[in-house]
């Protein structure tokens, strides 16, 4: 974003405010960003940060119905990373409602759009709050879940292998018992952030052969990883 805009010099002094604990200053701030929005990119990043300071969920959901809106209005490059964002605060946001269906639709386009957000902390924080989201809302029928996929008829294409998920689980728990940090940090980030992908699958296999090629785990444990690396789902 270019951060000689007005709209969005405000919203970064919303967000220092923010980090301050200055709720009501952040809310201020974001609030006269909506109010010399001259756009509807201006206004759609207002919105965001706007649906951020609300305190009733039917609000949150308005307010981040009017910052997609305002992006389907701009189109083009100029908000194509925004997409995948905005289609988590939706979920977020219908699940917040009690409306799980609703959310599932929205966290399955955000997992279609995950691919244009921006990387680094910031892409996998929105791949958390997708894979996270989709995990929620999974029982909510949606006849954009897919029916079928190459782990198994009726898998859904964003979800491990199911016997695999579980054996992944039982390792990081042990890992989490034992504060085993080194294995963590190079797991996590891809495990909380699967979504079916075949990028995702290198980059789990990745994380965990790299910690199999260590060999730093207890014997049992080596056992158990290298098992999971042999399973078909990972290939």
């Amino acid at each position: 974003m270019d951060l000689e805009l007005p709209v969005v010099r405000l919203c970064v002094e919303g967000m220092q405010a923010e980090a301050e604990g200055d709720g009501e200053a952040a809310l201020g701030l974001f609030q006269r960003a909506w109010d010399v929005a001259a756009d509807d990119y201006e206004a759609c990043i207002a919105a965001h940060y706007l649906a951020r300071h609300q305190t009733l969920p039917d609000e949150t959901l308005r307010w981040n119905q009017e910052c997609l809106t305002r992006a389907d209005r701009v189109g083009g490059e100029r908000v194509q990373g925004f997409y995948s964002s905005l289609y988590v605060n939706m979920g977020l946001a219908y699940r917040q409602l009690g409306q799980p269906e609703l959310a599932h639709v929205y966290f399955q386009r955000a997992a279609e759009r995950a691919g244009d957000a921006p990387g680094g902390q910031y892409g996998d924080w929105n791949r958390f709050a997708i894979a996270e989201g989709l995990r929620g809302t999974a029982s909510a029928p949606s006849e954009q879940v897919g029916t079928g996929s190459e782990t198994g008829e009726g898998a859904l294409p964003w979800a491990l292998d199911a016997v695999v998920d579980g054996r992944v689980r039982g390792l990081l728990a042990r890992w989490c018992a034992r504060a085993d940090l080194k294995a963590l940090g190079l797991t996590l980030p891809a495990y909380l952030g699967y979504l079916g992908t075949d990028e995702d699958r290198m980059r789990l296999r990745t994380a965990l052969h790299m910690v199999h090629a260590a060999r730093w785990l207890p014997e049992a444990e080596q056992a158990d990883l290298g098992s999971v690396l042999g399973a078909a789902a990972l290939r």
